[in-house]
């Protein structure tokens, strides 16, 4: 069974300032969960992956856990 995208059912975007939500699509070592982990569509899936990226790069989330 195929997981609903969060983002599609909420209408929300992942924003890089909300660092606490974005944490629940990393794993315990720190990396991006994949789209069959996340359930999320493959046009929130690359979002995402950017946002958290963004974040990463302002020190808001670690690199390595």
């Amino acid at each position: 069974m195929r997981l609903k995208c969060f983002f599609c059912q909420n209408e929300k975007l992942p924003d890089y300032k909300d660092f606490d939500a974005l944490s629940k699509w990393l794993s315990d070592r720190g990396k991006i969960l994949g789209r069959d982990k996340s359930g999320a569509c493959a046009r929130h899936q690359r979002r995402l992956a950017r946002e958290i990226k963004h974040a990463r790069h302002l020190a808001l989330l670690p690199f390595v856990s």
